[in-house]
C-alpha cells in the first residue's frame, strides 16, 4: 500500500520528460565561480545537486539511491527525486516548482531551495547574470523541530477534505488559503481557528459534514508540509470555491480572481 502511495505521489510531482530550452548564467558559491552544470529554466537558476553541495559542505558524500540522490553531511542529509516536486532536507519538505531535474546523468536542483537546505543565503546579480550563493550554518532546522503536529494535523485534514483526488499544487493552494487567512487580521490567527471560524457562518463544508476528521492521504500532509515551509502556488488567495458545486456566487462576485487550480478557483 505505502509503495502505491509513494508511486502516486511521483507521479502527481511528475515533470514532462522534454526539458525546456536553458538560458546560461553561472553561479557563484562564496569565492568559486560555476559555469558548467549551471541553467536557467522558466526564471529559475538551477545546479547540479552534487557541485553545489561539496562546495557548500566540503566532504559531503553524495550517492544515488533508490533512484533518486542523496547527500549526506554531519549535520544534514538531503534526498532529491528527479521528476519530483519538492527535496527532502532533514524531513523538511521544500518545494521547487520547476522539479527536480535529471539532465545528461546530473541532478540538477534550483539553487534558492538546495541553499535553503544548507543554511546559505542567495542573491541575483542581474549585470552579470550570476547567482550568488552565501555559505551559512550548512543545515536547515529538522523537519521534527520545525513542524508543529497540531498545524500539520489540521491543515492536513482540511487539505484533505477540500480537494481529496486533486493533483499536489492543488492541494497546496488549499492549504496557501487558510495559512493567509491566519496572517490576516480579518481571520482567527491560528490554523485551527480558521478551519471552525463561524463568523457570517460556518466557512468550510468539511466542518459541517464531518469529512474534516477524516484521515489524511499521504500527499495532503505532504502538501500541508509544503506549505507550511513557504511553498505558494495561490498568492494572496482569502477564498476559493468548486464553480460545480458552489451554491453561493457571493466570492466570485466580490473578490478578485487569483487563479484556477485544479477543480477550485481562488480570490483574493
Amino acid at each position: 500500500m505505502m509503495k502505491k502511495l509513494l508511486v502516486s505521489l511521483l507521479i502527481m510531482c511528475m515533470l514532462v520528460a522534454v526539458l525546456p530550452s536553458a538560458e546560461a548564467v553561472s553561479l557563484q558559491v562564496n569565492s568559486t565561480t560555476l559555469t558548467s552544470n549551471v541553467s536557467m529554466y522558466n526564471s529559475t537558476t538551477y545546479v547540479s545537486l552534487r557541485s553545489i553541495s561539496l562546495l557548500l559542505s566540503p566532504g559531503a558524500q553524495i550517492t544515488w539511491e533508490n533512484n533518486q540522490a542523496v547527500v549526506r553531511t554531519s549535520k544534514l542529509t538531503v534526498i532529491a527525486r528527479p521528476g519530483s516536486c519538492y527535496i527532502n532536507a532533514n524531513g523538511r519538505m521544500l518545494y521547487a516548482a520547476d522539479g527536480v531535474r535529471l539532465v545528461n546523468g546530473t541532478t540538477m536542483v534550483p539553487v534558492r531551495v538546495i541553499a535553503k537546505a544548507m543554511g546559505a543565503s542567495v542573491s541575483w546579480n542581474a549585470s552579470s547574470q550570476t547567482a550568488v550563493v552565501t555559505g551559512g550554518s550548512g543545515t536547515i532546522t529538522a523537519g521534527d523541530n520545525y513542524y508543529s503536529s497540531d498545524q500539520v494535523y489540521w491543515l492536513s485534514r482540511i487539505i484533505n477534505a477540500e480537494s481529496n483526488g486533486e493533483p499536489i499544487k492543488g492541494k497546496i493552494a488549499v492549504g496557501n488559503v487558510i495559512l493567509n487567512r491566519v496572517a490576516s487580521s480579518d481571520f482567527p490567527n491560528s490554523i485551527y481557528g480558521v478551519i471552525f471560524d463561524k463568523v457570517g457562518g460556518t466557512q468550510f463544508t468539511p466542518v459541517a459534514n464531518g469529512t474534516i476528521y477524516n484521515t489524511p492521504s499521504t500527499d495532503s500532509i505532504l502538501a500541508a508540509k509544503l506549505a507550511l515551509d513557504g511553498a505558494s502556488v495561490a498568492g494572496s488567495s482569502l477564498f476559493f470555491l468548486n464553480p460545480v458545486i458552489a451554491t453561493s456566487s457571493w466570492i466570485s462576485k466580490n473578490r478578485p480572481y487569483v487563479a484556477t487550480i485544479g477543480n477550485h478557483v481562488f480570490y483574493a
